[in-house]
C-alpha cells in the first residue's frame, strides 16, 4: 500500500478519502470492528465523509481492516488515533503507543511514519521514536518520522483537508522534506515547521487561543446582563474593526475534541516542568461552568413565569457540540441536561442528527415532532443552532425560548430579547 491510515475516525477517514482521490493505494486500520464493518459495507458515521464517498473509496481499492497485517510493506503510515484525557487530566497515549508498536513490528527501510494525533510537544521524539526503533531501524537514517497536526473542522463547508494548509515537522530536515512531499499530493499548501516539537506546539497554540478567547466572551456574558448590555450587539460592533480583533461568541460551554481537550495536553506538559499554565486553567474553569450557568438561567426564566423548574417540561434543541453535524463529543448539552435533571425537570430533546441520546447512560426522550414539542414545552432551550431551527418557526410555536447560541438574534419577525423581553432570551 502507498498509505495505511491507523484510526478511521474524524481525522483518519477524510485523510484516507483524499489519498484515494489522489490515486494512491490506501488501506485503513481500526481496532473498532463496528467501524471496519460499516466502512466495508459502504457506510460511515463521520460527518465530513458520506456513504457515497466511502463507496467510491472502496471502488478505488480502499481496504478498511482490523488486522495489523495490513501494515505490511506500507510506504507511508499515518497515525490518527484518539488521544483522550485520563482521569487525572493528563493525555491518554495508550492508543498512540499501541499504534507505534504495531508499526514497529512491520517497519521496513524507507517507510514514512507520521503522527497526526494531537498531543504535547515532545511526544513524537520521546514516545513514538523509541518504540519504532525497537524494530532495529534508526529514525532519520533508515526510516522517516514526522508530526503533522490535524486541522479537521467537522461540518465546515468552506475549508476541508485539501484547501487547509498542512503543517509538517520532521525529526530531521530530510524527514520533513519526505513528509512534505507526501502531503503535497493531498493538499494545496504544505507549511514546513522547524521540527516535530514546533509542529506539535502549533496545534496546541491554535486551540489554546480559541479556548482562552471563548472563555473571555463566556465570562463577559455572565455579567453583561447585570450591566444591561447586549453583549451580542457589542460583539457585532467590535467585529466591524478591520484589524486587531477577531469575533468569538458565548455559548453553553465548549465541545468537540479540540477545545475542551487539547489545551490540557500543554497544561499537563508545562506542569511537569514546574510551571503553572494559568491561562488554560482559568479558561477551563470558566468554560466548564457555563452549563451550570445555563441551567441556572433556565431556572430563573421559569421562576419569572411563576413556574418551578421541578416538573417543568423543558425541550433541549440541538445536543451536538456544534451546528449541523452529528458529532456529540464533549457536547455541553450533556452537562446542561444532567444539571436540569438533578433539579427535577421533565426533559425531552430534539436533534435531526441524533436519533438516540443518553446522558450518563439514561435515555432522554426524543420529541415526536418539532412543532408539537415546541408547543408542549414550558421552556425551549436552544443549545445548537441547526439550520432546521428556523427563527420564525421558533417564534410562532415556543412559549418561552432561551437561546444560548444567538441563533435567533435579528432573524425572527420579532427580534429575540428586544421586542419580546421575557419570552425570548439570549445567553
Amino acid at each position: 500500500m502507498d498509505l495505511v491510515v491507523v484510526g478511521l475516525g474524524y481525522v483518519g477517514l477524510p485523510l484516507a478519502r483524499e489519498a484515494c482521490r489522489a490515486g494512491l493505494r490506501v488501506a485503513g486500520l481500526d481496532r473498532n470492528p463496528e467501524v471496519v464493518a460499516e466502512l466495508r459495507a459502504g457506510r460511515t458515521r463521520v460527518d465530513d465523509v458520506d456513504d457515497g464517498d466511502v463507496q467510491a473509496m472502496l471502488n478505488d481499492g480502499f481496504r478498511p481492516s482490523g488486522d495489523e497485517a495490513v501494515l505490511e510493506g506500507a510506504r507511508t503510515v499515518v497515525i490518527c488515533v484518539p488521544t483522550p484525557l485520563t482521569s487525572d487530566g493528563g493525555p491518554d497515549l495508550g492508543p498512540v503507543k499501541a499504534a507505534a508498536q504495531a508499526i514497529a513490528d512491520r517497519l521496513r527501510p524507507g517507510t514514512l511514519v507520521v503522527l497526526e494525533s494531537t498531543t504535547y510537544p515532545g511526544t513524537t521524539e520521546e514516545l513514538v521514536l523509541p518504540i519504532l526503533e525497537r524494530s532495529g531501524l534508526v529514525a532519520g537514517v533508515d526510516f522517516h518520522l514526522a508530526f503533522s497536526p490535524e486541522r479537521i473542522d467537522p461540518g465546515n463547508p468552506e475549508y476541508g483537508l485539501r484547501n487547509t494548509p498542512k503543517v509538517v515537522g520532521g525529526y530531521t530536515a530530510a524527514c520533513t522534506s519526505v513528509a512534505a512531499a507526501f502531503y503535497g499530493k493531498l493538499v494545496d499548501r504544505v507549511v514546513q515547521a522547524k521540527g516535530t516539537r514546533e509542529a506539535e506546539m502549533a496545534k496546541l497554540l491554535e486551540n489554546t487561543y480559541r479556548h482562552v478567547n471563548i472563555a473571555l466572551v463566556n465570562e463577559m456574558a455572565l455579567f453583561s446582563r447585570e450591566l444591561d448590555v447586549d453583549l451580542w450587539d457589542a460583539i457585532e460592533c467590535a467585529a466591524t474593526k478591520p484589524f486587531g480583533f477577531q469575533a468569538f461568541r458565548p455559548g453553553p460551554g465548549v465541545g468537540g475534541h479540540c477545545i475542551p481537550i487539547d489545551p490540557n495536553y500543554l497544561s499537563y506538559r508545562v506542569k511537569q516542568l514546574g510551571f503553572p499554565f494559568r491561562f488554560v486553567e482559568l479558561a477551563q474553569e470558566i468554560n466548564d461552568r457555563m452549563p451550570r450557568y445555563v441551567a441556572e438561567r433556565a431556572q430563573q426564566i421559569l421562576n419569572n413565569e411563576g413556574r418551578s423548574v421541578k416538573g417543568a417540561r423543558i425541550l433541549l434543541l440541538g445536543v451536538t457540540y456544534k451546528n449541523d453535524i452529528a458529532d456529540q463529543r464533549s457536547s455541553p448539552a450533556s452537562a446542561v441536561a444532567r444539571r436540569l435533571r438533578a433539579l427535577g425537570a421533565d426533559l425531552a430533546y430534539h436533534d435531526p442528527y441524533v436519533p438516540v441520546w443518553r446522558v450518563d447512560g439514561i435515555p432522554v426522550p426524543a420529541a415526536d415532532g418539532l412543532v408539537p414539542a415546541l408547543e408542549e414545552a414550558d421552556l425551549v432551550l436552544l443549545l445548537a443552532g441547526h439550520r432546521e431551527y428556523d427563527a420564525a418557526l421558533l417564534e410562532r410555536h415556543a412559549r418561552l425560548l432561551f437561546d444560548t447560541r444567538g441563533h435567533t438574534r435579528g432573524r425572527a419577525g420579532n427580534r429575540a430579547d428586544v421586542d419580546q423581553p421575557g419570552r425570548f432570551e439570549l445567553l
